[in-house]
Order: C-alpha cells, then sequence, then structure tokens
C-alpha cells in the first residue's frame, strides 16, 4: 500500500500521537484530515503541519457527537472524493478510584475513546470498503491488562479492542485493512488533561515524561504497521512484557500492577 495522495482522518489529532501521525503520514504523500475540539488547537496545529508543506484540511468536530462524527465523513467524501485511512485517535483519560469516581466522568470517558471510535468508523466505514482501505484504532496496554485507579479508560480500551477485533472478522472476505495499535506509557499531554473524580483535570503528569515513548516514535512504528496491513501492534518493551504476563500469570500480575501503580506521583491508593 503506497500512501501517495491517500486520504487520512486522524481524530483528536492537534496534540501528541495524533498531531504526530498527521506529520508521519503526511510525509509519506498522504492527504491529511485532523478533528479536535477547540478551534484555535486545530488552526495551530494546521498551521504548524502546513509549513511542513503537507496537504492538511482541519474539521472541527466532537469525537463524543455522531452528528459531528457523520458530518465529518460528509466534508472529508465531498472535499476529496473518499477515505482511504481512519485513525480513530481521540481519547481522554482518567485517575480516580472507582468509589470516588462521579459516574459522569465514566460515561465521557465511553463517550469520547469508544463511542467517538464507533461513530466515526460508522460513517467512514463505506468509503473506506469501496478503497480497501484501513481503519485502525489507537488503543492502549490498558485494553488487554487493566490498571487500578484508571477504571473508566481501561472499560473503554477493552470496548475498543473488541469492537475492532469483531469488526475485523466481518470485514474478513473485503479486504479491508483493520489495525488495534496498543502503545505503553507515551509522551503526550493526555495525562496532564486526565479527568479527577469530579470530572477536572489532573494539570500535571503523575509519571516521568522523558523516560517514555515520544509520539513520533509511535507515529513512525504505525506508519509502517499500515504500511504492512498489521493486524495488531503492541509497542514498549515494559507494554509487550505486562501483556505477554497477563495472558499466563493474571494472579501475579495483579499484585505487580497495584504496586506498580501504588508508586505513581500522588497515586489515589496506597
Amino acid at each position: 500500500m503506497k500512501l501517495k495522495d491517500k486520504v487520512v482522518i486522524i481524530t483528536g489529532a492537534t496534540s501528541g500521537i495524533g498531531e504526530a501521525c498527521a506529520v508521519v503520514y503526511g510525509r509519506a504523500g498522504a492527504k491529511i484530515v485532523i478533528t479536535g475540539r477547540s478551534q484555535v488547537k486545530l488552526d495551530n496545529s494546521l498551521a504548524k503541519i502546513q509549513k511542513l508543506g503537507i496537504e492538511v484540511f482541519g474539521i472541527l468536530a466532537d469525537a463524543a457527537c455522531e452528528e459531528d462524527n457523520q458530518r465529518m465523513a460528509e466534508e472529508v467524501i465531498a472535499k476529496f472524493g473518499g477515505i482511504d485511512i481512519l485513525i480513530n485517535n481521540a481519547g481522554i483519560s482518567m485517575r480516580a478510584l472507582f468509589e470516588d469516581l462521579d459516574l459522569k466522568v465514566f460515561k465521557q470517558v465511553m463517550d469520547i475513546n469508544f463511542w467517538g471510535t464507533v461513530y466515526a468508523t460508522k460513517y467512514c466505514l463505506e468509503s473506506i470498503k469501496s478503497r480497501q482501505g484501513s481503519i485502525i484504532g489507537i488503543s492502549s496496554i490498558n485494553g488487554y491488562r487493566g490498571t487500578p485507579a484508571r477504571t473508566a479508560y481501561t472499560a473503554s480500551k477493552y470496548a475498543m479492542n473488541g469492537f475492532l477485533e469483531s469488526l475485523r472478522t466481518e470485514l474478513f472476505k473485503k479486504n479491508v485493512h483493520v489495525l488495534v495499535a496498543c502503545p505503553g506509557f507515551t509522551s503526550s499531554n493526555i495525562r496532564n488533561n486526565a479527568l479527577q473524580a469530579d470530572g477536572s483535570t489532573q494539570g500535571e503528569s503523575p509519571r516521568d515524561e522523558g523516560k517514555m515513548m515520544t509520539a513520533e516514535q509511535v507515529a513512525e512504528r504505525l506508519l509502517l504497521a499500515t504500511l504492512k496491513r498489521k493486524r495488531d501492534l503492541v509497542l514498549t518493551r515494559q507494554g509487550k512484557l505486562a501483556v505477554f504476563l497477563n495472558k499466563w500469570i493474571p494472579g501475579v500480575m495483579d499484585k505487580v500492577v497495584y504496586n506498580v501503580m501504588a508508586k505513581e506521583k500522588d497515586s489515589p491508593f496506597k
């Protein structure tokens, strides 16, 4: 699969992995469409990407809104004639014990992470099928292994993984590529914007961002997996180890994960 003039939609692409994907896929020759909820952030990302000589189009859209996703697909098809690749990247995290968590926060995380993927995929699917393109979900190691104080985030990623696996099987004979990508800890602003028990943002990452895989490195690996039409992509040594060990010694992993997460800065449990 060559990306020259392919139309790539990346949801939630005004920072982090999404913005990095816009640059990496754009440099590979694709026509890029990015979405975001903030016009200011969207404009800033568009300016940054355009300076690199990449053809990019921005759409103000909320991933959690079905109508916005339908409009997004319709606008892209009207402008470019179709959709080749959809990267479901829009997402939000949270950090709070379930017993303290306002269920509105749980719903908000599910609406953005899971339903956002469902909505975007639903309205882009017909065009992607006609072009035998790709549907990509930016999931997480949390889609394989739950972590404490992140119940809503974990649930949303498990749901995303299951949805895309099922969809892949439905499309088995349609030559549509479905990739579930699960980065490990990646340096981005997702932890800074993580929701707390009451829905307020965390503001500061509890982890050392400097020791993590960069968003650009993740984007490069995603591009390679797209070109090779891979089924799954699990990133970072720690992430691969967590997935492997959780499959074979889940009971031991309960204790290991608890102890690791309890060492986070300002951990909500001890």
